[in-house]
């Protein structure tokens, strides 16, 4: 009887201990982009984007598997310039697959140029506290000091922190850990391009993240939007706005029966008097109209320069007309009263 007891001891300890040692579950997506570009020669400026595979991008970086048990799989492997509804939808319905089960949390490799909208994109899609983080590069795999392994491993660290749960989407580029909203490209080449419109959340030194402040907007778990059933996404398009500005542009989404446009617009959000025009029967048409700018920061206002309560504009605050484009998109799913999708920009 004693001997049995010291026996279930002896178990129950071993699994306790094997509970403590266990490495949190990570699964890595990989897309392409230029953290899977490979030049022709390590300084070399010319590459092509999307060339390395998954495991070749994981066993580039062994360190990261002493923090986590980490796979992989291969979603696509394209440039970011290549990105597409599909595969956004493709990603989302995965990452909540893989969140919903025994994973901790998912890596996205990513090409820079769009990764801004995939990240607010699933920001607004994908329903669970656990953090998702996506990371890239602006070198090549093969170029002398590529950023894409200090990248991929600092995005890992920051993964298997406890302290990660519940702060959304982000992206951890160049040792920064930036939300999915605030998250914008900010150079064409530089290793510190990405910055966040209102500051980062965070920063990874030694292998440890550390947040300064959580985004207090709608996200994740507190999002409405579910793309589940959906196999494609409303038609949302972007003008920009200019001196003397053509209409061609707006009148030829309005003809092929686009569900939206966004304005990159001057100033404000502001029109050129024939685009507005054109605008105003689009509107009047079902097409929503919704007004963001072209400046880097600063808000396009609700109801500043232009009516927007008269017109049934939707005016897009706080985001930049890319991402006003992926909301826009989003709310098309659910509704075309504007006042609710003006609601939708005030609170994601």
């Amino acid at each position: 009887m004693r001997t049995t007891k010291i026996s279930m001891l002896m178990l129950l300890a071993l699994v306790f201990t094997l509970t403590l040692s266990a490495k949190p579950k990570i699964r890595i997506i990989a897309t392409g982009g230029t953290i899977a570009g490979v030049s022709a020669s390590a300084t070399s400026s010319a590459y092509g984007a999307g060339q390395v595979g998954i495991q070749t991008l994981i066993d580039a970086v062994p360190q990261i598997k002493e923090l986590a048990d980490v796979s992989g799989e291969q979603l696509v492997n394209i440039g970011s310039q290549d990105m597409n509804d599909a595969v956004w939808l493709k990603l989302a319905k995965r990452i909540n697959q893989l969140l919903s089960g025994d994973y901790d949390g998912v890596l996205v490799t990513h090409g820079t140029d769009t990764m801004e909208e995939t990240a607010y994109f699933l920001s607004l899609t994908v329903h669970s506290d656990k953090p998702v983080i996506l990371v890239g590069s602006m070198r090549p795999s093969t170029a002398i000091s590529a950023d894409g392994p200090a990248n991929l491993y600092n995005g890992v660290a920051a993964l298997v922190d406890p302290s990660s749960k519940g702060h959304g989407v982000m992206a951890c580029m160049n040792n920064q850990l930036i939300d999915a909203k605030s998250l914008i490209k900010t150079h064409t080449t530089d290793c510190a391009t990405f910055k966040g419109t209102y500051g980062e959340v965070g920063y990874v030194y030694n292998g440890k993240p550390y947040y300064i402040f959580e985004p207090t907007y709608k996200h994740t778990t507190r999002s409405i939007f579910n793309v589940d059933n959906l196999e494609k996404l409303p038609k949302v398009g972007i003008i920009y706005g200019y001196a003397n500005c053509s209409t061609l542009p707006i009148e030829a989404f309005f003809k092929a029966d686009f569900d939206g446009i966004v304005l990159a617009g001057v100033g404000d959000g502001n029109f050129y008097k024939d685009v507005f025009d054109v605008a105003v029967q689009a509107q009047k048409s079902g097409t929503q109209i919704v007004r963001a700018s072209r400046v880097p920061t600063g808000p396009t206002c609700l109801n500043g320069e232009v009516d927007d309560s008269k017109y049934h504009f939707v005016a897009a605050l706080n985001l930049n007309p890319q991402k006003a484009r992926v909301l826009l998109q989003l709310a098309l799913t659910k509704t075309h009263d504007w006042q609710q999708i003006q609601k939708y920009f005030q609170e994601y």
